[in-house]
């Protein structure tokens, strides 16, 4: 349960519209066509993981990728942030080539320069939350915009105080990780995603890691996020959530996309063979 302005169930925070766009509440993507991937191959080794993926997000889309494991849909999101290299394809993100770059006629790959600063726009939440263990909540959040993008601390500072306020912990601000639930742990990934005010925001089963009654509030806040309009890719297994906040569900299977559409349409009405016996199994 969620009420207006960002105000998240069992917590006192309220953070204005205002207050949200200028810490990155907003959707900063440039383009209406977010995402672009096409006629996508990975192998590893001689495991073909992902055959012949397209799929496209447009602006302020969230898009749910669902699937057994093994499937291809972690491997996908990281070729999206290109923390794994595609052998066939291409993905477009924000408008431009991720990873690779045009050379006579082919595409090869970019300078590690050019992938970092291209990386500066998507942001990932991952299964585990990769928080640095020596540094506090709110230093955990402002590194990547000091160190990377030469923030002032002081600007950062203020923006970190804001981002674990519009997530829930403005009280965690000094504590260390290993002080902190799982799910606060989670919810301080998701705010130092967000300080880089990113155009694409990529979720890999960012609540497969956590005890049950912490579920609910990482939950709360990537709902959030979705009606402010960040355009998101969630792989995930909640399907409370892909019903709930979903504009499009995607289901993967050995390594291909093999039906898409919008969550009523997905749940009730699934034409796809796989579709139809991995949801008899989960639902």
């Amino acid at each position: 349960m969620t009420t207006p302005a960002g105000h998240i169930h069992g917590t006192d925070v309220k953070v204005s519209h205002d207050l949200l766009a200028a810490i990155g509440g907003a959707p900063t993507a440039s383009t209406e066509l977010v995402v672009d991937a096409q006629h996508v191959d990975k192998w590893f080794g001689k495991l073909h993981v992902l055959q012949d993926v397209s799929l496209q997000v447009r602006r302020q889309e969230v898009v749910v990728i669902l699937g057994p494991s093994g499937s291809g849909k972690t491997t996908f999101i990281r070729c999206v942030n290109h923390l794994e290299k595609i052998q066939q394809g291409r993905i477009s993100v924000n408008g431009h080539l991720i990873g690779y770059r045009e050379g006579d006629g082919k595409l090869v790959e970019d300078k590690e320069a050019n992938i970092a600063r291209q990386r500066q726009e998507i942001g990932m939440v991952f299964q585990r939350f990769n928080l640095f263990p020596h540094k506090t909540a709110l230093e955990n959040i402002i590194e990547a915009p000091v160190q990377v993008k030469g923030m002032a601390r002081d600007e950062a500072l203020e923006m970190g105080k804001a981002l674990l306020q519009r997530v829930g912990l403005a009280a965690k601000a000094d504590a260390y990780p290993a002080q902190l639930s799982g799910g606060q742990q989670q919810r301080v990934a998701i705010a130092r995603a967000l300080a880089m005010k990113p155009a694409l925001m990529l979720f890999d089963e960012p609540t497969s890691a956590l005890d049950p009654e912490m579920i609910g509030e990482v939950l709360e806040v990537m709902k959030e996020l979705a009606r402010e309009g960040m355009t998101m890719i969630v792989v995930t297994h909640e399907m409370g959530f892909a019903r709930e906040v979903a504009d499009r569900v995607v289901m993967m299977d050995e390594g291909r996309v093999v039906e898409e559409g919008t969550p009523d349409a997905f749940f009730s009405n699934p034409t796809n063979d796989r579709t139809k016996s991995f949801l008899a199994k989960i639902l």
